[in-house]
């Protein structure tokens, strides 16, 4: 903690002067030491510690570079909650680490996990007929699927049914299923269950890029990918190369179907270097931006919403927000209209200002620690994929409010029935 408080220290001092190469450069090393501190004691790629250490700092250190004409300096409370965000959630952490144990060996005794491949098979065809059911409804009453609509830039903002489109957006959960049923099979069960799996993992990739959904193919990818890490006693790095060969062309086509051309998104981010490749600056901004567009809500905020504004899954979920409109009525304060990407704290500041950031970041430094220590003592292997979706929601700390967004609520919903629909199998067994 010492370290980062320096380097953060620093980091405000140089952007204060408008050094922001430096400024960014001090933050971005400081998150990949807090990551390698994290990684060292624990030897879990995946830590939930170090994911957020290296995300939500490295992510501050990118925006602090300011590479575009659209960020400009923050103001002192911008800084306090960033830094309070951070603090609240390590010194939760740490102190339950210190209290009751870090649960570091569990990861050097790593235990084969085991168990009935079968009800989670079942799990697998379910979400895929329901998946499957509740997107031809949609594409059915809307008349168009968006991958089919040229010129358009926000099709699949508007391919959405109320209520329906939870249940479409279901099957980013069914390739992470595919991987426990993989790896508890492990060759023993039938080819042709084998082979519905694949078909069914197949499938549920392929909903997300018909309704050209570049974030929800990426992260039924990502979560995949860190239930599949986290399942391993060592883990190869290179596989992580194949993994983003695979995903750079279908997001790239992705950003074609949804008619985001070149010259089209240069002319949202107003870099400082105009011939900047579109494959920097776009990853860039969907990370900095964020960022500024918390510092624009700190400067134009009028009042708090006492709460209200993190409620909205309650509100959402419930169908609450159409008897009470009133309960949602909060506007985004962002810098540019097209950029809606939003930070982790967005709302929690927006609910209680610095007070809220703080609160919220020692509640997920709770969660993040029970999750942490528990991982290898699971025996449910939807424990996995919960861990996952919580490695997900911290690796895109900068993206958005995950948890007052009802889409995380459905997820970690449905990831508890299928817990439940498991453990009860078991128990018959």
């Amino acid at each position: 903690m010492a370290g980062y408080l320096i380097g953060y220290i620093i980091s405000f001092i140089l952007a204060g002067r408008e050094h922001y190469y430096l400024s960014g450069t001090v933050l971005i090393l400081t998150a990949i030491w807090q990551y390698i501190r994290d990684y060292s004691n624990t030897k879990n790629l995946i830590h939930l510690r170090g994911l957020f250490s290296l995300f939500w700092i490295g992510g501050q250190g990118l925006s602090c570079l300011k590479l575009s004409w659209l960020q400009r300096e923050w103001a002192w409370m911008t800084w306090l909650c960033f830094v309070l965000a951070y603090v609240g959630f390590w010194i939760v952490f740490e102190t339950l680490c210190r209290m009751y144990g870090a649960g570091y060996d569990n990861y050097s005794r790593w235990r084969k996990f085991t168990g009935n491949p079968k009800p989670v098979f079942h799990m697998m065809a379910m979400l895929t007929v329901v998946s499957v059911g509740a997107f031809c409804l949609e594409a059915t009453v809307l008349g168009y699927i968006p991958l089919f609509v040229r010129g358009v830039p926000h099709a699949y903002s508007e391919f959405h049914l109320t209520g329906i489109h939870y249940l479409t957006i279901s099957c980013v959960l069914i390739p992470s299923l595919s991987v426990l049923y993989f790896h508890m099979e492990r060759g023993r069960g039938s080819e042709q269950r084998e082979v519905a799996a694949v078909f069914m993992t197949l499938i549920a990739l392929a909903i997300p890029i018909l309704c050209v959904s570049r974030f929800q193919f990426l992260f039924a990818v990502l979560l995949a990918a860190l239930v599949f890490i986290s399942l391993q006693r060592q883990f190869n790095p290179l596989l992580l190369l194949g993994l983003l060969l695979f995903i750079i062309p279908v997001y790239l086509i992705l950003s074609v179907a949804r008619s985001h051309d070149v010259e089209y998104l240069n002319g949202i981010f107003e870099m400082k270097y105009a011939k900047m490749p579109i494959f920097i600056t776009q990853p860039y901004m969907y990370i900095a931006n964020n960022y500024d567009n918390f510092n624009c809500l700190v400067e134009v905020l009028p009042e708090h919403s006492m709460g209200l504004r993190g409620m909205f899954p309650l509100w959402a979920l419930t169908g609450l927000k159409f008897l009470f409109p009133q309960l949602i009525n909060f506007p985004i304060y962002v810098d540019k209209e097209e950029l809606t990407t939003l930070t982790l704290f967005y709302d929690a500041y927006y609910d209680f200002g610095w007070a809220g950031v703080l609160i919220f970041s020692c509640i997920i430094g709770l969660a993040a620690y029970v999750l942490s220590v528990k991982l290898r003592e699971m025996r449910n292997p939807l424990g996995y994929l919960l861990y996952a979706q919580m490695a997900a929601y911290f690796m895109l700390s900068f993206f958005t409010t995950w948890f007052s967004n009802a889409t995380t609520w459905f997820y970690l919903i449905l990831t508890g029935l299928m817990a439940a629909y498991y453990h009860t199998n078991e128990h018959r067994r």
